[in-house]
Order: structure tokens, then sequence, then C-alpha cells
């Protein structure tokens, strides 16, 4: 397996994870679960964002194309609705 697939393979379950995390979170009864979970989702966040640097650092990232005025007042538009 080469780096690129690692790393973006290493983005995903790291996104993944950090759903779960907020679904526990927003369940736990228990605060010093819940301040547990919040720690290890932060630190996962920051792991998350270090890689992303790293991966768009040296072109296995490649965002989506940003937005057009009109595309964005579309989606405001429906959201109001």
């Amino acid at each position: 397996m080469d780096e690129k697939t690692m790393v973006n393979d290493i983005l995903s379950n790291v996104k993944s994870d950090l759903t779960a995390y907020q679904t526990a979170i927003s369940e736990a009864e228990n605060m010093q679960l819940r301040q547990t979970l919040q720690q290890i989702r932060n630190n996962d966040e920051s792991f998350q964002y270090e890689l992303f640097k790293v991966a768009q650092t040296k072109g296995y990232y490649q965002p989506a194309q940003k937005a057009t005025i009109t595309e964005i007042q579309t989606v405001k538009t429906e959201l109001e609705q």
C-alpha cells in the first residue's frame, strides 16, 4: 500500500471516529465520561487537521472546487424555505 492510500485511509477512519465520538458525547449522561470523550475527540480533530495539512502539501488531497455565488445563493434560498 502506498503512502497516499494510507494517509487517505487514516483520514477517512478518523472522520468516521469523530462522528461516532460526537454521537456518544451527545448521548452521555455521565459528565466525566462526556468530558473524556470530548478530550479524545479534540485530540483526534487536531491529529486529523495535522494529517490533512501533510496530505494537502504532498498533493494527496485535492479540495473541491469553490462554489460560485449563484450556487451559494441557491442553497441559501432552499434552506430558508
